[in-house]
């Protein structure tokens, strides 16, 4: 199955339990994806998309699927996203939290230190610090840059929680759609 063809709701879950691996010249760092956020593009007004929007920013969002979106959030924060849906439908899935797997030392010195293991990656901006993520690979593909996902733990559908997404107010009515997905119990989600 190519996984980048699926709608962007079912990919949102599809790649909670899945292993997202980085590789660069600090070594290998790898997580399990325990929490996703979808945003569906030009109807969804919480995407940076919504309406067509097309800026530097956010061309990449009409890339084809499987691309990387990074962006800045609070001007210091990177967001790991992956472009979804056909090309030119802007979609994109946000990777909120992972479970530290592999490369934990240099997670923590990439996080200054942090001591405790949940914390390294329990929201975007920390898993994208702890990862290496940076605004450089926005634009790349998924498996072209050291950044890949592969199957690891097979979620079922009952041990899939969903609820609003986190941190769009702005967004009138999408604030309540249900479009964030998380494993039940798991420590690593980031609220």
């Amino acid at each position: 199955m190519d996984l980048w063809n699926l709608p962007t709701l079912d990919l949102a879950k599809r790649l909670l339990g899945m292993e997202l691996i980085h590789k660069n010249r600090d070594g290998l760092t790898s997580g399990i994806i325990v929490e996703t956020e979808a945003y569906l593009g030009p109807e969804d007004r919480a995407a940076h998309s919504f309406g067509n929007r097309r800026t530097p920013r956010t061309e990449v969002m009409f890339h084809e699927a499987g691309t990387i979106y990074t962006y800045f959030i609070y001007g210091m924060h990177v967001c790991f996203n992956i472009v979804t849906g056909p090309l030119d439908k802007p979609e994109a899935i946000l990777i909120r939290a992972i479970q530290p797997v592999k490369g934990i030392e240099i997670m923590k010195e990439r996080r200054d230190g942090v001591k405790k293991e949940v914390q390294l990656t329990n929201g975007p901006g920390k898993l994208s610090k702890s990862m290496g993520f940076s605004l450089e690979h926005s634009g790349q593909k998924i498996d072209t840059c050291g950044i890949r996902i592969k199957e690891k733990i097979e979620i079922q559908p009952h041990e899939i929680e969903s609820g609003p997404r986190i941190g769009i107010q702005y967004a009138e009515e999408a604030v309540y759609f249900p479009y964030r997905f998380w494993i039940k119990n798991n420590p690593y989600v980031s609220r």
